[in-house]
């Protein structure tokens, strides 16, 4: 039986292989871009500093159906840079996740932050659109990619100046990251083909990770003491989407999850 994540798959590799753009001519035309914020010194988290903090503009999910229906991304961006945010993550996932492309270009007007764009890459083109839409990261899913495409598709961001947020789901997909060469690694609690929680599963893997890896934190970040938890288990940042769209105050939201943190890793 299908698994959301391969309908989801089956989508975008639909997509790409409809792309008849050629990949060498967009390299150059990507490589010519506005060098954009780096997002892996935005994530670096001094020892006993706060987490750092990855907002997500994100309009419905499959899992949670609408998040936010009065939603302005340019206003929610800004709240999210008031708040202390370190950066921002933008789903561009249309069919399943409500995503616009133009919402990086929205995102990158109202706040100087980098942005990362939050989809399903599967192929050269993606990380390039990234580029030129002005993120400063791509997400690379090990469990959406073979090992050739991870590889091949991580060193093209490289190749653009662009930070890859490499996410994984268990010990073997975190070997498999750390053998690439990732400096950005994401554990996503979330099971991509069930699309439910395992509040268990970023704690498992957090003392597996060398010291010189950027770490984070991703899914079922639900308020501040879960903040404070991940700070404790050496995460250097968490991604936090549902939480901060459903806030009254998104600004207010975030700046409490940062400053339970420094409590947390002080502890």
């Amino acid at each position: 039986m299908a698994t959301r994540l391969d309908s989801i798959l089956a989508y975008h590799r639909d997509r790409a292989a409809r792309d008849d753009r050629d990949l060498g001519a967009l390299l150059k035309r990507a490589g010519r871009a506005i060098v954009p914020p780096s997002m892996l010194v935005s994530l670096v988290r001094p020892d006993q500093a706060e987490i750092r903090v990855i907002a997500e503009v994100k309009r419905r999910s499959p899992s949670a159906g609408v998040l936010r229906e009065d939603m302005n991304v340019g206003t929610l961006a800004a709240a999210y840079d008031e708040g202390g945010a370190a950066a921002i993550s933008v789903l561009t996932d249309e069919p399943h996740f409500g995503g616009q492309l133009n919402d990086i270009a929205i995102v990158r007007d109202a706040t100087p932050l980098p942005v990362l764009r939050k989809d399903f890459t599967v192929c050269g083109q993606d990380v390039c659109d990234a580029r030129l839409m002005g993120a400063s990261a791509v997400l690379l899913i090990v469990a959406a990619l073979s090992r050739a495409e991870l590889r091949a598709l991580f060193e093209i961001a490289t190749a653009l100046g662009l930070t890859s947020l490499v996410e994984v789901h268990d010990a073997s997909e975190q070997a498999l990251a750390l053998d690439l060469g990732a400096l950005v690694v994401g554990v996503n609690q979330r099971d991509l083909t069930t699309f439910e929680v395992d509040p268990e599963r970023a704690a498992a893997l957090a003392s597996s990770f060398p010291s010189d890896v950027v770490t984070v934190a991703e899914s079922g970040i639900r308020d501040a003491r879960d903040a404070r938890r991940f700070a404790e288990l050496g995460y250097d940042a968490i991604l936090v989407g549902e939480a901060f769209v459903r806030a009254a105050d998104p600004a207010s939201a975030v700046a409490e999850f940062r400053e339970a943190s420094v409590t947390g890793a002080a502890a």
